[in-house]
């Protein structure tokens, strides 16, 4: 566990050494400003209205705004997580220090589950930032917790995914623009496979929606937290990891 968290702590150093994650945090955290004031504007003129009808009592904040905050949330992550992962492995490959890493006395799994906790830790952070937000709604509301509790899980699980699978995107090419557009559209395509089984069987549109990453997480920003979820988030994770466990034994015998 020490080699795994010395390797998390480097590559947290790197990241913050450099521009990446103070851009990274600051796109986020402005992408989602702006959704939250989007739709904390379209709640009060919906509130208002509702207001001036005698329904004021039955507004509900997190179902008429949190929820589609968190599912607009999931699209910027969409497009941010390429930048997290695309260096992971392809710069070390580029720069010649893979081969430094991967004969020092570390064993490939430490090295795998540093690298992708040194990530985690930077998408968490950027998860963070956005919290004051939610700050600034209790201040002048009364939303429930659990739900936000609920959404920011589901967001954190399913950047899990996409950081398990951008890892092994990385570890395949010494390019870092090809591995984020290799890894953007690999989260594209999950995206939007259940859209293929929109005129096909049930069993295949079954199918479709249970691969789909977006299905799943449509329970977490409802509040929501399903076991199947949790399941089909973890198992996905670690098959993330396993590929790259793969790909990083072959660079070793390769090497």
């Amino acid at each position: 566990m020490r080699n795994v968290l010395a390797i998390a702590e480097k590559e947290i150093r790197s990241y913050f050494a450099s521009p990446i994650a103070y851009i990274l945090i600051g796109l986020f955290s402005l992408l989602f400003g702006w959704f939250f004031y989007v739709y904390l504007m379209a709640f009060v003129q919906q509130s208002e209205q509702m207001m001036q009808f005698g329904g004021g009592a039955g507004t509900n904040v997190n179902q008429m705004m949190i929820r589609g905050l968190f599912q607009n949330t999931a699209v910027i992550i969409l497009f941010v997580m390429p930048m997290i992962t695309m260096r992971t492995y392809s710069e070390e490959k580029r720069s010649g220090t893979i081969e430094l890493l991967l004969t020092s006395p570390v064993t490939d799994l430490e090295i795998i589950l540093g690298k992708f906790i040194g990530a985690l830790t930077l998408y968490a952070s950027m998860l963070l930032v956005t919290m004051l937000y939610m700050a600034i709604l209790f201040k002048i509301g009364n939303p429930e917790w659990r739900p936000l509790v609920a959404g920011y899980l589901g967001l954190l699980l399913m950047g899990g995914c996409f950081l398990s699978t951008g890892l092994f995107l990385s570890s395949v090419t010494k390019n870092q623009i090809v591995a984020a557009f290799l890894t953007f559209a690999t989260f594209l395509m999950l995206w939007i496979i259940n859209w293929l089984g929109e005129s096909s069987s049930q069993t295949t549109r079954d199918v479709l929606n249970y691969l789909s990453i977006t299905e799943h997480f449509d329970d977490f920003s409802r509040g929501i937290i399903d076991t199947k979820h949790l399941v089909y988030y973890l198992s996905f994770i670690t098959f993330g990891l396993f590929l790259t466990a793969k790909s990083v034994d072959s660079e070793r015998w390769r090497g």
